[in-house]
């Protein structure tokens, strides 16, 4: 975990509404059996907002931003994108999930593919591009999360570096919304800023932003919001400065006081 000793006040293009409403989660409960992961979830996510979900592990983080394209389906609720409801399986949902970009904890590259490959195979294969469009357009792409001169390679050994692969993957189906989930999960320090460093630049550039992680630095850095979760619950959200200087729940405060003296 990485907690700046004296972290820098949030920067002056942070605004809690951007724009208009992109994901719209109402009232979502999900159950696993007789286990209740998410309990009467409300959120809404501006365009070109940057929304950082953090809290304690088992607290309903990683399950939330997996039910936005539904990897996990929910009990009841409903979730918007763009005001479409996902819709439950079938074309209409490949569709729908090819405007919500993901990176996961783990890369999911195609190892026997280069990373050029790898970027290009959704854009032609879902976005119907031409080659060379795809082509080029992930080669600027890789260019800007810094593995541009690795193209023609397959997939290596650096966990970061294939981080940013997945990153520039994601960016090149022309995602309404990113999810990160846990995306520096696993990796040393020096890694984690190299992927942290891409993040801030996409959330700089307007990238609508969903991440989940344990990375503090990064929330005060980067997000416009901060939601807090606990027991499948959204406890408080704030921004940056209100969060971190003056939690409202002695819930937060608790989750807060730990990570400080750690």
């Amino acid at each position: 975990m990485t907690i700046p000793d004296d972290p820098a006040p949030p920067t002056s293009n942070i605004s809690v509404r951007r724009g208009d409403p992109l994901v719209v989660i109402t009232d979502v409960q999900k159950h696993y059996g007789d286990f209740q992961a998410l309990k009467d979830i409300d959120l809404t996510v501006h365009r070109g907002e940057v929304v950082v979900v953090i809290g304690p592990s088992g607290s309903g983080k990683s399950t939330l931003c997996r039910t936005i394209n539904r990897l996990e389906t929910i009990t009841s609720g409903t979730i918007t994108i763009d005001g479409a409801e996902l819709p439950k399986e079938g074309k209409g949902l490949a569709a729908l999930r090819s405007d919500v970009g993901m990176v996961f904890q783990s890369f999911n590259l195609f190892s026997h593919l280069t990373i050029l490959d790898n970027v290009t195979l959704g854009p032609i294969k879902v976005r119907k591009m031409k080659k060379s469009d795809a082509v080029a357009e992930a080669r600027t792409l890789l260019d800007r999360v810094g593995v541009g001169q690795q193209a023609d390679k397959l997939p290596g050994s650096s966990p970061a570096a294939s981080k940013r692969v997945a990153i520039a993957r994601a960016l090149a189906m022309n995602p309404k919304v990113m999810l990160f989930d846990e995306p520096t999960s696993a990796l040393d320090p020096e890694m984690i800023n190299e992927v942290l460093d891409v993040m801030v630049g996409l959330a700089q550039d307007g990238m609508t932003m969903i991440v989940v992680t344990h990375e503090m630095g990064f929330a005060r850095k980067a997000a416009d919001r901060v939601v807090f979760m606990a027991d499948g619950q959204i406890v408080e959200e704030a921004t940056p400065e209100d969060f971190f200087t003056n939690p409202q729940s002695d819930r937060a405060k608790d989750f807060l006081s730990k990570l400080l003296t750690h």
